[in-house]
């Protein structure tokens, strides 16, 4: 996927007025996934984004590697938050409220499902604590139950 047509798809998902509260929100939920997941998980993730998109996720990655004593401690595992720390800090980043940070993380990560590859979803699923992995669109449909 184009980096054009993965903002594009959060753009709409999210009901963002533009493109660039698109490329904002797109942005500050991948350099929090990647602050929340670890270092190597977060590599392949990158590799498999557009050049535009996978920059931010590299910026958290270079940062870590720049800190070997934080890295040593947290970067096998990924620092440990929950799903308030996690809208709290994409709300930072963005300037919006929590709510609105959750919804756009939300369409981030539902154009995330489509982009990069299922396996690589579901080791993301497996990282992620199930407050935060609850924005996931698979556990979203489970949630929904048969026939939704």
């Amino acid at each position: 996927m184009r980096y054009e047509e993965l903002t594009g798809t959060v753009q709409a998902r999210a009901g963002l007025p533009d493109r660039q509260s698109a490329e904002r929100a797109l942005g500050a939920t991948l350099e929090t996934l990647a602050e929340r997941v670890p270092d190597g998980l977060a590599d392949h993730l990158a590799a498999q984004l557009p050049e535009g998109a996978a920059e931010a996720v590299r910026r958290v990655t270079a940062a870590h590697e720049a800190a070997p004593r934080q890295r040593e401690h947290s970067r096998e595992h990924g620092e440990s938050f929950d799903l308030t720390a996690f809208a709290g800090r994409i709300a930072w980043r963005t300037g919006s409220s929590e709510a609105t940070a959750l919804r756009e993380a939300a369409a981030v990560l539902e154009a995330l499902d489509a982009a990069v590859d299922p396996e690589l979803m579901h080791k993301l699923m497996a990282v992620l604590p199930a407050d935060i992995g609850e924005l996931l669109p698979e556990n979203r449909a489970r949630e929904a139950g048969p026939g939704a």
